[in-house]
């Protein structure tokens, strides 16, 4: 009996193909084989939305042998990934190949392991309709949004450019921090510091110690300019201190919980400094599939798009039994840790954790390149941690007054006496280290305190002021972007890396010292689209829309209704647009025209904004800007050895709009121009024109290089190149679905 099993990947199939017996032949489908056309829209709105998927031009070859192979076997067992786009990729190959269900069997597996792999194939499954239509939602929304929306771009700001539901609303959330840091002013303020000494000065240990002024005259500090902090520090120099207060409490450091696809990606960027895309293309190479030597191809690590918390009681077990083997009793619990999901998280997916605690990162470091290793540890470390024993560490507050020398302190009274100045400081020790003996444990935040009792008196060392200013918000980060797309619900986890990527790509932002910044770009879109859009650019909305896909995958809503609410509103919107949307106005700025002085106005063409002189027409004069919306220098021409064959001149190298050429170095007098790209070889049939008969040269356009004819413009005969020799043209772009 003769059984076909289908999967995305190489690395997956040779990994499951260990573990399955000789009747099983595994073939990979290099993702997913159908989808929207490119060149149209592809959704047939009038009729439902119905979608018109075809076969994707690079996948036709390998949908061909996989339909033969399938024609050929009695099983066919479709294992692609457990989640909605694995299932979407399942369905869509049941679908070209025209699998009859009697043969069509659906397996998932959480993790790449002989156990799970047996326990799947023996309890097969049937593709989950719903999870199907939930992907087929988002991809329909995402495919009319795109196509629908982004041409309103092109005609109001430039050529190019994308909006989608997902990434127009994180876009914003950039551009409104952005704008909340222009708009800030910073105020001054200063701070005081007292460096104290118990009396009698400790002959061991910590000998002094720094608190901070909190509280003066009954009220908070304030001290808005150095005059005022001085005059304090001249007063507070004349005073007697004391400890009125001293607490100590014990205070747990708990592990964090396992990880799950959002806080796998936050900290990749905090501890690795990876991006989003490269931990999850790292951690789909270990889901799938690593060589350890002898033990051949080994899925290390569980599937990394979830969004659940929740371990399997076998991991559980194992994981206990090594923390047991090879830590002191007191660092295992003496019950499990588990950890609750958020109310979205499906409850049949696990939290992404080692495939088995035995492969220490140790064990497999020889076998993993650097990166892989760095995340693969993270995650072993995150895992076995969250099953140990919490942190203890021992919290010190003491409060310190300042009093006109002489006067008395109550130490019963309630609070400080009006006229005292209190400092506070809090020292830290670590007292247990608990699973930080794993994960580690900061010591620099260890403050160890001399000893110091109620009623104390404390010799000043010196009075330290300190200037400070108020500091805007901060600029988002990958982790903090991602942490706030999650905390407001705006896409899903599974999402975020190709989002980050999209807005990168489209220069919507930048990314700056690991800092996002919104460019004038995104921001002219983002005002476009705000002020046409409100559904789309509204952040519950987006997050309505995440929650109506949630429940069209777990059978709570029909899907095309979820599509039939949105196109109402969203078609009034477009009907709207096409009307209201322009050009933005060009504004003036600060900078003055090279050639007459007058001032020179941000302006926008279809290749992205410039400034230009408020003087046109008479004054043509423009400028180029750069990636923070300021003047760039012109760039020099590059020299070149090689002389115009027009006029003798030096060649030159210069910039334009189709990218980079030579030029005579006696322009304007000498227009002569070279291409800097390859030559390409003309076949013989079409080197003369067969309009006129003069020869026929490559040209190029802004839609890449095409043969015409040299007697242009009398002759403007044109013909493309034969395919094999054309360049590829970059697409305009729906662009691809966001999740």
């Amino acid at each position: 009996m003769s059984k076909l099993v289908i999967v995305e990947s190489p690395a997956k199939a040779k990994t499951i193909n260990k573990y399955l017996g000789k009747e099983f032949q595994v073939k990979a489908s290099f993702g997913h084989v159908r989808d929207l056309p490119k060149s149209k829209l592809g959704v047939d709105i009038e009729h439902d939305f119905a979608p018109q998927y075809v076969a994707i031009l690079d996948r036709k070859k390998i949908l061909s042998e996989l339909t033969k192979l399938s024609k050929k076997a009695d099983e066919v067992y479709l294992a692609t990934d457990l989640d909605r786009e694995g299932e979407a990729i399942a369905w869509h190959l049941a679908q070209a190949m025209k699998l009859p269900k009697a043969k069509t069997r659906r397996v998932v597996f959480n993790e790449i392991t002989k156990n799970a792999i047996r326990a799947a194939f023996q309890e097969p499954l049937t593709i989950n309709e719903n999870k199907v239509n939930a992907q087929q939602a988002r991809r329909i929304l995402d495919r009319i949004v795109g196509y629908q929306l982004s041409p309103l771009l092109w005609t109001s700001v430039r050529r190019g450019l994308s909006a989608g539901r997902v990434q127009s609303v994180t876009v914003r959330l950039i551009v409104e921090r952005e704008r909340e840091i222009e708009a800030f002013k910073a105020e001054e303020y200063w701070e005081i510091a007292a460096v104290l000494t118990p009396i009698p000065h400790p002959k061991t240990g910590p000998k002094e110690f720094t608190a901070e002024l909190a509280e003066i005259g009954g009220g908070p500090l304030e001290a808005a300019t150095q005059a005022q902090a001085e005059a304090l520090v001249k007063e507070l120099q004349e005073r007697d201190y004391l400890v009125r207060r001293v607490e100590t409490k014990e205070r747990l450091l708990p592990p964090a919980p396992p990880f799950n696809t959002s806080t796998l990606q936050q900290q990749g960027s905090i501890r690795l400094h990876f991006s989003s895309k490269r931990t999850m293309r790292l951690a789909q190479m270990l889901y799938e599939g690593v060589e350890l030597g002898s033990e051949g191809s080994v899925g290390l690590i569980t599937y990394m798009r979830t969004d659940s918390l929740r371990i399997s009681d076998q991991a559980i077990a194992e994981c206990r039994d090594f923390i047991k083997a090879n830590y002191a009793p007191e660092y295992l619990p003496d019950a499990p840790r588990a950890y609750r999901s958020g109310s979205a998280a499906q409850g049949a997916h696990e939290a992404i954790r080692p495939t088995s605690v035995a492969y220490t990162p140790e064990k497999v470091k020889p076998f993993l390149e650097a990166a892989q290793f760095r995340l693969y540890e993270l995650i072993w470390n995150r895992f076995v941690a969250s099953q140990m024993q919490p942190g203890r560490v021992a919290v010190t507050d003491v409060e310190v007054v300042a009093l006109p020398r002489g006067q008395a302190l109550d130490l019963a009274a309630e609070k400080p006496p009006e006229n005292a100045a209190k400092f506070t400081v809090q020292g830290r020790t670590l007292v247990f280290s608990g699973h930080t003996a794993l994960t580690g444990f900061d010591k620099k935040s260890e403050l160890r305190l001399p000893p110091v009792a109620p009623g104390g008196k404390l010799d000043l060392v010196k009075l330290d002021p300190s200037q400070h200013f108020t500091k805007p918000p901060p600029r988002f980060t990958e982790a903090t972007l991602i942490k706030m797309l999650e905390k407001l619900g705006v896409g899903r986890p599974s999402t975020y890396a190709p989002i980050i990527s999209t807005i990168q790509a489209r220069e919507y932002v930048r990314l700056d010292k690991r800092q996002f910044f919104a460019t004038d770009l995104g921001k002219v879109v983002t005002d476009q689209l705000v002020a046409n859009f409100s559904d789309i650019m509204n952040v519950k909305f987006t997050s309505h829309m995440e929650e109506s896909l949630d429940q069209i995958e777990e059978a709570k809503t029909d899907w095309l209704a979820v599509l039939r609410e949105f196109y109402t509103a969203f078609s009034s919107d477009i009907a709207k647009a096409k009307k209201t949307m322009k050009r933005p106005e060009p504004t003036e700025t600060e900078y003055k025209c090279e050639k007459c002085g007058k001032p020179m106005l941000k302006r926008w063409s279809a290749r992205g904004e410039f400034l230009g002189c408020s003087g046109y027409p008479e004054c043509r004069s423009t400028m180029p800007l750069d990636a923070e919306g300021k003047p760039a220098p012109r760039p020099e021409p590059e020299k070149t050895e090689e002389k115009c064959d027009k006029c003798g001149s030096p060649m030159v190298i210069r910039s334009g709009r189709h990218g980079r050429f030579m030029a005579c170095s006696a322009y304007p007098k000498c227009k002569n121009t070279k291409s800097l790209d390859a030559p390409i070889d003309i076949p013989d049939d079409l080197k003369t024109c067969d309009k006129c008969g003069k020869p026929m040269a490559v040209r190029r356009s802004r839609r890449g290089p095409f043969l015409g004819c040299t007697g242009y413009p009398e002759c403007k005969n044109a013909k493309p190149l034969p395919k094999e020799k054309k360049a590829e043209e970059k697409p305009e772009g729906e662009p691809a679905a966001e999740g």
